[in-house]
């Protein structure tokens, strides 16, 4: 499973690149010269490998970093319509749980998710001690654990969001270096177009700036919604296994 998941990031993250490339394309095209120097800097002698480019190739990989998180939220939203445990009200017996237990060894992929891996290892505590105490204990610790992992599912996104602001400043700071660079001429200060030119690269220069944190701002409002979709389901699933497995046990002298 660790191979797949490991493809699959590969194969979405090559999506998010030839996106990017083609979304970089069509804004070069179709645009006018005032928009496409502020998004793409495409006068700049070294286009396309521009800052503004890399940033808009930063935004598509965030764009598939939260693509699967929300896949991977929406496969643990669907976790309890399988029905891992019954829901009749009734108390669990000794066969009951190894139904339990074999249902959810015996299915392909089943220990990925949340539900079934807590749903496991509380069993698993309760055949050890037959105490229902433990098996809250087991329960609550594997919540917290379960809620640091997805925390740690997020890493990527985040440093995508400080990325792409950094990569702002660096096209400013490189920006009033060119414009500096091009003002410290003296040939070019006797032209007429000098105010101009100086002007329109510290323009550029600037609003390189202002498209980062527009970016960045899409990426943490989507990625907010998104971990708030995943960590929702790890409490349903959490409450879950409180009203149809803990309240169904008893303790065994």
């Amino acid at each position: 499973m660790k191979y797949f998941n490991t493809m699959r990031r590969v194969a979405v993250y090559a999506i998010a690149l030839v996106a990017a490339l083609v979304f970089i394309g069509i804004m070069y095209f179709t645009l006018g010269d005032t928009l496409r120097d502020i998004l793409l800097d495409a006068d700049a002698g070294y286009w396309p490998f521009t800052i503004q480019n890399i940033m808009w190739i930063a935004l598509f990989f965030g764009f598939g970093e939260l693509f699967l998180r929300w896949s991977a939220a929406t496969d643990e939203e669907s976790q309890l319509a399988r029905k891992y445990l019954p829901t009749d009200g009734r108390r669990l017996d000794a066969g009951t749980i190894q139904k339990i237990r074999d249902g959810i060894v015996n299915r392909k992929y089943g220990l990925d998710a949340f539900l079934p891996r807590m749903i496991q290892r509380t069993l698993d505590q309760y055949s050890v001690s037959r105490k229902t105490d433990q098996a809250i204990s087991v329960l609550n610790s594997s919540l917290e654990l379960y809620m640091h992992e997805i925390d740690l599912r997020y890493s990527t996104l985040r440093y995508l969001t400080w990325l792409i602001p950094s990569l702002g400043f660096i096209g400013t700071v490189m920006g009033i270096m060119l414009a500096l660079n091009y003002a410290g001429v003296p040939g070019n200060a006797e032209s007429e177009t000098f105010l101009y030119e100086v002007t329109s690269r510290l323009g550029v220069a600037f609003t390189t700036t202002l498209l980062a944190l527009i970016m960045s701002a899409v990426l943490v409002l989507v990625q907010s919604i998104i971990q708030s979709k995943e960590e929702r389901a790890l409490n349903e699933a959490g409450q879950y296994c409180l009203d149809n497995l803990i309240l169904r046990l008893e303790d065994e002298d």
